[in-house]
């Protein structure tokens, strides 16, 4: 059994400039680290309970696959902030069937984001034990 100590989504956008505007400005992102020079450049955000690195550069956007799912107290207000900050907004949040909250939004290469929030009540919030 492999023993993982951390991880992080790497993220090869096509305009690392761009990207790091968006994902530090736009999203507003803690920077957990930077490495190197150059517009290449690594920058780690926190991301929750995990980390996001943008770095190096791709000639072509990510697989359309690759989606991130951010989880926030209130997707409504999360909306309005985004929204004012000029963020693509694909679709605003909506209560799904399984009970959570989720709005879609898209980063400058067209990766796609579930920002969620989890309502009091969902069972995700429920802790056996405790």
């Amino acid at each position: 059994m492999v023993h993982v100590l951390s991880s992080r989504t790497l993220l090869r956008p096509t305009d690392p400039d761009r990207s790091r505007t968006f994902y530090g400005e736009a999203l507003g992102l803690a920077i957990c680290r930077e490495f190197g020079t150059g517009p290449e450049r690594g920058t780690v955000y926190f991301l929750g309970g995990g980390f996001l690195e943008v770095s190096g550069r791709s000639e072509t956007p990510p697989a359309p696959g690759l989606q991130l799912w951010l989880q926030v107290a209130d997707a409504e207000a999360a909306h309005d902030e985004l929204a004012a900050r000029e963020v693509e907004i694909l679709r605003p949040p909506k209560k799904e069937p399984w009970g959570l909250i989720e709005m879609w939004i898209a980063d400058p290469d067209g990766v796609r984001i579930a920002v969620v929030e989890v309502p009091e009540d969902h069972p995700m919030r429920y802790r056996p034990g405790l």
